[in-house]
């Protein structure tokens, strides 16, 4: 399966094990929970999707790499202890609490999270020594005594023999023991969480037409060459750093990632060529509406790869400008929600009761780092409404309290006022964007394109869900109508009349 459909199995099967019964039981007993097995090759998002369920499910999430682990730190040092049988003192072996179980009754501790997901990563490439220790613990979940304390849900991961030469294969016992997804790199998956994290444009739309450079792993005489998701993610953060600070982006950094030659010249060739058409086309006179009628006779003789990379930056620009707009929504919603509540108290003692809501945002985004159940986008969105509090609470120490509340409801209005151009100007670009598809374009699949990936995009989909831009839906109603139409006539195609 796809790393989309391993990321819900897991999910779901982590959500069936905290169910717990009328009683406070869970319905799965810990001792029969099995452990999920994550098989799938390197540098896919094995980690990447672990990080998403725990903080979908709102849980705390501990990950190890067992190949970094010992005999020692996995199961504990031994120790004497003494013990008395039938009046007669005896010396007992017996181990000190595991490393790792040791780290998730610290997290309990210091986060308040007492559920989560204890994830050990490289399960299948322990040394020789680990293996038994390993083998018990997947089956008995203990590290000597000492058990994963309940509401605590192993899931493991490893990569296949053919990509590990230090793989150990498990016995059919342990595999019976396991609940085993295996996942596949597919591209397509792979896109919607690459929308999500705002993965450069550029490697979007070269991906786009060549998907079979999105993974690769082969062996020459030269050694391993290899492409993972791992390695485009990471490399898309570089170029964005890089363009930020006017640093070139060549073949030189691009090898460094693409650890493929050929890709990573091909791609390196495509970046150079994507970049010159982003000077060329002049993106922001296309969406401000005022494309020349030059750019636009050179967008119609265009071959197609060079419409995708200027479907690419247009969508680029827009995509990032919806991704902006809809994070200030949702902190001005959750914003909204928190000033309600202090209207209806604010009178007793205006200054310190902001001053607690401050402090419980700060002890949720402490509590989250610690469990490590937020999301980059989450620990960015409450790291901008503590600090929009601090600039509320400073406003409110220079005005009386009784005068509190309207102090920070003219700043929220303000804040909405701000919110309200950014949606005007980014409908406004939308709007543009297809009408310049229709004048350059007109009845071709670029606009399907367009369509296509803007629904795909999570932040996209939410702005469109929200504000109402008509050219949008009036191709995504005709998109729909052409996809009913071609399958109309495929099921005519398949009839038999003799």
């Amino acid at each position: 399966m796809n790393i989309r459909d391993a990321k819900n199995q897991i999910k779901n099967a982590v959500a069936a094990y905290l169910t717990k019964d009328e009683l406070g039981r869970y319905v799965i007993p810990p001792h029969k929970q099995r452990p999920i097995f994550l098989m799938g090759p390197p540098g896919i998002g094995k980690t990447a999707i672990m990080e998403q369920v725990a903080s979908e499910l709102g849980i705390g999430l501990l990950s190890y790499s067992m190949t970094h682990h010992t005999r020692q730190s996995a199961l504990g040092l031994p120790l004497i202890k003494q013990m008395e049988f039938e009046g007669k003192t005896y010396d007992i072996s017996e181990y000190t609490m595991s490393e790792i179980i040791a780290s998730v009754y610290e997290m309990m501790k210091n986060s308040g999270v007492q559920n989560g997901i204890l994830f050990l990563d490289e399960i299948n490439c322990v040394s020789e020594t680990l293996t038994p220790i390993m083998l018990q613990f997947l089956q008995y979940k203990v590290f000597g005594r000492h058990e994963v304390p309940a509401g605590w849900i192993v899931v493991t991961a490893g990569n296949p023999p053919e990509y590990n030469r230090s793989v150990r294969e498990f016995d059919i016992a342990t595999w019976d023991r396991l609940k085993r997804v295996d996942v596949e790199p597919d591209f397509d998956a792979w896109k919607e969480y690459a929308y999500e994290i705002g993965t450069h444009s550029s490697i979007m739309t070269y991906l786009e037409t060549k998907k079979n450079h999105f993974y690769r792993v082969s062996t020459t005489v030269d050694g391993k060459r290899f492409v993972t998701a791992r390695g485009w993610d990471d490399l898309s953060q570089m170029i964005h750093i890089y363009e930020a600070k006017d640093i070139p982006v060549d073949n030189k950094l691009i090898s460094q990632y693409l650890q493929d030659a050929e890709i990573a010249r091909d791609f390196a060739i495509y970046y150079d060529l994507y970049n010159k058409y982003r000077s060329d086309y002049q993106i922001p006179s296309i969406l401000a509406g005022q494309a020349s009628a030059e750019i636009k006779n050179r967008a119609k003789r265009a071959k197609f790869d060079e419409r995708y990379s200027l479907l690419g930056l247009l969508l680029e620009s827009v995509m990032s400008e919806m991704k902006k707009t809809i994070e200030e929504d949702e902190i001005l919603t959750e914003l909204l929600v928190m000033l309600r509540q202090y209207k209806t108290v604010y009178q007793k003692d205006a200054l310190g009761t902001f001053r607690s809501m401050i402090r419980s945002q700060e002890t949720r985004y402490k509590n989250g780092m610690e469990s490590r159940s937020l999301t980059d986008a989450q620990q960015i969105g409450i790291t901008r409404l503590i600090n929009i509090l601090h600039e509320e609470e400073k406003a409110i120490q220079n005005h009386p309290q009784n005068d509190a509340f309207q102090v920070v409801k003219a700043d929220f209005d303000a804040r909405v006022g701000a919110l309200m151009k950014m949606v005007k100007q980014t409908s406004g670009h939308v709007t543009n964007m297809f009408r310049f598809g229709d004048e350059v374009f007109p009845n071709g699949q670029e606009l399907i394109i367009l369509v296509t990936e803007l629904t795909a995009n999570p932040n996209c989909a939410r702005f469109l869900g929200k504000y109402n831009i008509e050219e949008y839906f009036i191709h995504d109603k005709s998109l729909m109508f052409s996809q009913r139409q071609r399958e109309i006539l495929s099921q005519i195609e398949e009839l038999k009349l003799d």
